[in-house]
């Protein structure tokens, strides 16, 4: 394999909504230059980049996939993201490693949700962006519908610099307006085009087209401007070079036209892309800072610099073990290289790193800045985790990721599959990073926690597949507590005689109510040895014993203070154990008249949604017995906040997604506990007792 300098990379992410055909272009590109031996289908299951059993089963990518082509002197990083709302986090883990981004537009459907969220990830890291009108050989398939969506979403500086040849299924090739040439595509899938001159019926529409195109790239320089006023016209080479300029500056967005499926239009987008893309070095410098903080610190993306790299994905493989992607951001990375994790404080060697095409791995002598690679078999590095030279100490930020919105309990079928479990999950989570996995203390359940129902039923379905860990998927517990709102005081009296040794303990407590979040207090207020000193923890954890087992609906009681202040005992028949269910008989006594009730957890919800949703999304909260604590405008949407129970948001998050056609996102964090209404508590307490559950007696 060729080793590649940094003004000879481009790194590339195919963005776009679900069903677009990013993957399906994917593999057309890769055999069209003549990476793959057959034009991989993902209908078939034969793509490139999505060759995961999930994926191949599902026909859509759940995971960003990798490969390259090597065209016109230049190798092509392509990064394959996935295009559903659930699976964003992956995308999102993409852009640090990418340098232009491609985002596909299906030529029925136009710009959809992710369109816009891919747009909003490329305008924060100020990534380059062409806009790739795909499957143009369907029906209703339109270059004019889409190019009118993509202005009255990104602006004027949406540009087309090719127009297709044929329309819907006869489709067969481009116009490229810059050079004012038309390409045919044969239907074989070659994707081989022959250069000929424009049609004469499409020869008038690409001549407006042209000028269009000239007198929107001259508008960004007054010395093109000048020239454009005298001629009429620009040379072509004048048009690619400050088209360039004003596409690496985000200014303008060229769009291009294909059909993956077909592999038609595939020869030109990979020449767009070695002319137009930037390479490492026409990005800038890399930012981070040192181990541990301080000022922020810059590198630039040269060879000269110290060798510095960042892990922007592992994978668990069933053969290699833990494979860990990364990108060269500096420096050169040889095989067999000894690099230290900036972000673990360890050190790792690199023993043999590779090229990725799909699953597919090629070994590489070295990997110079601004390169993508593999390596196997990293100690302790995980995604996110930087390596570099000893020496030049350097952190490159990881993207912020949003938190799991939504949780499911997870039960084991078999105890061969609880063994299994604790080993399967852990390296699940060190390769989706929004996978959570945790043991409620209350309610004792094992949860799974991720962006979505689909993503966690996607985990599960990978758990029995991959790792052969069969488990049943359950809507979690609520874990409600239950408090006193009432003093009062009670007498706990155990005593049995059976023969022989006997049992005995007689205490008397007062209870009282706590603020909320306080837990529980013990006060020992026993004069005169009423009970012996030995024998008041006793009481103490009859106490704690019975508060954790609950009174109204089986729910651990919370914020309530108990002081011992009097008893009795018997010199041969009182025990610790007596004393405890004395405690306890005492405790049941004072929960029946210290009126209590049961507690909720409520949420700290935040929610993100286009302004024109704010109202139905209100209306729903409220409905949801949520408190809106407030909401503020920012660039386009609406962050309103809210205080809502957590029963109401178990299902919020498919919720949300209809109310808003996908557009809208929520975060969560617990806030405090409130009382229940007595109606709903009702109903919970119903449900939580035990069915048959009597008091016990003394």
């Amino acid at each position: 394999m060729k080793v590649y300098e940094p003004a000879n990379l481009r790194n590339v992410v195919v963005l776009g909504h679900g069903h677009t055909g990013k993957t399906q272009l994917v593999s057309a590109l890769l055999y069209t230059a003549g990476m793959v031996n057959r034009l991989g289908l993902v209908d078939e299951g034969t793509s490139v980049t999505d060759y995961d059993e999930e994926e191949i089963q599902r026909k859509f990518s759940v995971a960003i996939g990798l490969a390259y082509a090597e065209w016109a002197k230049c190798k092509v990083n392509l990064i394959d993201t996935p295009g559903y709302n659930m699976f964003f986090h992956e995308t999102q883990g993409a852009l640090p490693v990418a340098d232009g981004a491609l985002l596909l537009i299906h030529g029925v459907s136009g710009v959809e949700v992710q369109t816009e969220k891919a747009w909003n990830l490329c305008e924060k890291r100020g990534i380059p962006c062409a806009f790739v009108i795909n499957q143009l050989d369907r029906d209703r398939a339109s270059l004019d519908r889409s190019l009118e969506a993509l202005r009255a979403s990104f602006g004027r500086g949406v540009i087309p610099v090719e127009l297709p040849l044929g329309i819907e299924k006869d489709f067969h090739g481009v116009a490229d307006l810059i050079k004012m040439k038309g390409y045919d595509y044969p239907a074989n899938g070659s994707g081989k085009a022959k250069e000929g001159d424009i049609p004469a019926d499409l020869a008038e529409a690409a001549g407006k087209a042209h000028e269009a195109l000239v007198e929107l790239v001259a508008e960004g320089n007054d010395e093109l401007m000048e020239k454009f006023f005298e001629v009429g016209t620009l040379p072509a080479e004048d048009v690619r070079e400050e088209l360039r300029r004003e596409f690496l500056e985000r200014r303008l967005f060229p769009v291009l036209c294909v059909s993956g499926l077909r592999n038609q239009g595939s020869e030109n987008l990979l020449n767009f892309i070695a002319d137009f893309f930037p390479s490492p070095g026409e990005v800038g410098e890399v930012e981070g800072s040192l181990p541990g903080g301080g000022e922020p610190e810059k590198r630039k993306r040269t060879t000269q610099e110290p060798a510095l790299a960042y892990v922007f994905k592992t994978v668990a493989d069933a053969f290699a073990g833990r494979v860990s992607y990364f990108r060269v951001f500096s420096g050169v990375v040889k095989n067999d290289a000894h690099l230290e994790n900036f972000s673990r404080g360890s050190s790792e060697r690199l023993a043999h790193i590779s090229v990725t095409q799909g699953k597919t791995q090629t070994n590489v002598t070295e990997l110079q800045a601004g390169d993508i690679g593999a390596v196997t078999k990293l100690k302790d590095t995980l995604t996110g985790d930087t390596l570099g030279d000893k020496s030049a100490p350097f952190l490159i930020p990881k993207p912020k990721l949003a938190e799991p919105a939504i949780s499911f309990a997870i039960e084991p079928k078999t105890r061969g599959d609880e063994d299994k479990l604790g080993t399967a999950i852990h390296r699940m989570t060190e390769e989706d990073q929004l996978l959570r996995f945790s043991r409620d203390p209350q309610t004792k359940e094992l949860l799974l926690s991720g962006a979505g129902q689909q993503h966690v039923e996607l985990a599960v379905s990978k758990l029995k597949r991959r790792y052969h860990v069969d488990v049943t998927l359950k809507a979690p517990k609520v874990p409600y507590r239950e408090t006193i709102r009432a003093r009062t005081q009670a007498q706990g009296k155990y005593k049995r005689q059976t023969g022989g040794h006997g049992q005995y303990g007689d205490c008397r407590i007062k209870m009282e109510p706590l603020a909320r979040g306080s837990g529980f207090e013990f006060a020992n207020e026993i004069f005169g040895g009423a009970i012996p000193k030995n024998y008041i923890p006793a009481v103490e954890k009859g106490i704690r014993d019975a508060a954790e087992k609950g009174f109204l609906a089986g729910c651990p009681v919370v914020d309530f203070k108990v002081i011992l202040y009097d008893g009795s005992y018997h010199d041969v028949d009182s025990s610790d154990l007596a004393f405890q269910i004395a405690g306890s008989f005492a405790f049941k006594k004072c929960m029946e008249m210290a009126k209590p009730c049961l507690l909720e957890p409520v949420m700290a919800v935040e929610i993100i949604v286009p302004d024109n949703f704010s109202g139905d999304i209100m209306g729903n909260l409220n409905g949801r017995r949520g408190r809106i604590q407030g909401m503020e405008p920012k660039s386009g949407n609406s962050i309103i906040k809210a205080m809502v129970p957590l029963a109401e948001m178990l299902s919020y998050a498919s919720d949300l997604t209809s109310m808003t056609q996908g557009r809208g996102s929520y975060s969560m964090d617990f806030s405090h506990y409130d009382p229940v209404p007595a109606q709903i508590a009702e109903k919970i307490v119903a449900a939580g007792r035990p069915a048959g559950a009597e008091k016990e007696e003394e």
